[in-house]
């Protein structure tokens, strides 16, 4: 039980819990998750730690598919500049492992964004904290739970 999958179930809030077998040289987690779970990779969302205006880590969620816009995001969450954070960092600043960083259940509560293509899905994936291990939930509850806005933050291809 990961601490993304305690905090969904402390929310009560209606999930499904997905598990597959994680391929250690998948080159994408979230390809490699939406392939193995038979699921459009528009309905998988990767969970990216940014860095802002110095230290202060925030959070942004994409499809799988798609790319992050940086200066949309950071838009979007009312900061001058963003960057990826580097993995180390996320990872500590987390307690998840990369490729299995969940918005649910971290370390501490940081300010995020959700594209906003993730209100057209009838529910999304989410890393469960764990490679391997996806969990599906409304775009509402997940933005309820993470404290989170929606906006037009991704890039196609």
């Amino acid at each position: 039980m990961t601490p993304a999958v305690k905090a969904a179930q402390r929310a009560k809030i209606h999930f499904t819990l997905h598990q597959y077998p994680h391929h250690p040289e998948a080159k994408s987690y979230g390809l490699e998750a939406a392939e193995k779970l038979g699921v459009a990779p528009q309905q998988v969302f990767k969970t990216l730690m940014l860095q802002a205006d110095g230290e202060r880590l925030m959070m942004a969620l994409v499809p799988v598919s798609a790319t992050l816009n940086l200066k949309k995001t950071a838009r979007a969450l009312g900061v001058k500049k963003l960057k990826m954070a580097e993995s180390g960092l996320a990872e500590r600043a987390t307690g998840f492992v990369l490729g299995g960083i969940s918005p649910l259940g971290q370390k501490k509560r940081h300010a995020c964004v959700i594209d906003q293509s993730a209100k057209a899905c009838s529910s999304l994936y989410i890393s469960g904290g764990r490679r391997g291990l996806e969990i599906a939930m409304s775009a509402s509850d997940l933005a309820r739970l993470t404290g989170a806005t929606f906006a037009d933050i991704a890039s196609i291809g």
